[in-house]
């Protein structure tokens, strides 16, 4: 799907039609990828390309919200079928963009060798000399189409988003949370849900970032799940209070005999009465299968979020010192 302002959407296959979006800018014959899915996805990528009327030598840039394997897992890959591009990303994801060894063994330890093969397929390193550290505030230069990146820590301490005021439009990877097509509503109207991430989620990080991109009044938001969606006021809203919400709910669930149980099923509680208060046409049983994968990883990363702060909360024990005699 190609907008007005050359944006065009890609569904990069991941997992399941409409969940997983790359995207891709063209001004003046040049372009840009945010995204790019898995090694999987490098053939719609590039159908994509040629679709505009481009080559892979037209490519300036793929630029990557942060290095989860859904976002960034192709990178590799698809930078081999682009000679003229360069990779952007933040400072603290370039490293394991260079050399994925840990990305791999990280989730090959959660997942196991078979289903990486299957959902990501290779994941292979970046040249160093072809990758550019965006730091927050500066700008990529598409064609004279100025794409402002951002640092946006609370999903993870390694993703930016991006601005495009030709649009008047952020590139959000998973900042600005998760947003379903089948959940839209008779008006056509999004909803949305935060995504934390094991292990990096921050919920102040995460509003604070959230609230930087609404203050420039953005038009819409180009989510990696997915696609792009409008009402942004509202949708910011609702996901400042659901993480609220949630923090609430893990703190509910510490101490508990089975915490993690308790924790899914009351963040899909939660889901379930927004999503029918907001007229989502799914029943209580449809909503908890479309977002069974993504409460679990909520659970997850609330669970080691709350870990996190409660060691740092403990008092450190100090002994004091003998008396000199």
């Amino acid at each position: 799907m190609n907008d007005a302002h050359g944006i065009v959407t890609i569904d990069t296959g991941f997992q399941r039609p409409n969940f997983d979006a790359a995207y891709l800018i063209v001004e003046h014959g040049r372009g840009a990828y945010i995204d790019c899915g898995t090694q999987h996805s490098v053939p719609a990528m590039l159908d994509a390309l040629s679709w505009q009327g481009l080559r892979p030598e037209d490519v300036d840039w793929l630029i990557l919200t942060h290095v989860h394997l859904d976002h960034a897992g192709g990178a590799g890959a698809l930078m081999r079928a682009l000679p003229n591009a360069r990779l952007a990303v933040h400072p603290r994801g370039a490293p394991h963009m260079i050399d994925p060894a840990r990305l791999v063994a990280g989730a090959t330890a959660v997942y196991g060798e078979e289903e990486i093969a299957r959902s990501y397929g290779e994941i292979a390193p970046v040249d160093a000399a072809r990758v550019r550290e965006v730091r927050d505030g500066e700008t990529l230069d598409l064609a004279g189409r100025p794409l402002l990146c951002i640092d946006t820590p609370g999903h993870a301490r390694h993703h930016l988003c991006v601005w495009d005021e030709r649009s008047r439009s952020w590139f959000t990877g998973d900042t600005f949370g998760l947003s379903y097509r089948e959940f839209d509503n008779a008006h056509g109207a999004p909803f949305v849900i935060p995504t934390t991430s094991p292990v990096q989620f921050e919920p102040e990080p995460l509003k604070a970032s959230i609230r930087t991109m609404l203050a420039r009044d953005p038009a819409a938001m180009h989510l990696t799940h997915y696609g792009r969606v409008g009402d942004v006021a509202r949708l910011g809203n609702d996901l400042i209070e659901q993480i609220d919400a949630m923090v609430a709910l893990a703190r509910q669930a510490h101490g508990h005999a089975d915490r993690h149980g308790r924790l899914v099923d009351s963040l899909a509680a939660l889901y379930v009465e927004r999503a029918r208060a907001h007229g989502a046409p799914l029943s209580p049983e449809d909503v908890r299968a479309l977002l069974a994968i993504d409460i679990e990883l909520n659970a997850q990363g609330l669970e080691i979020w709350l870990a996190r702060e409660n060691a740092a909360a403990r008092p450190v024990q100090v002994r004091a010192a003998p008396a000199e005699g």
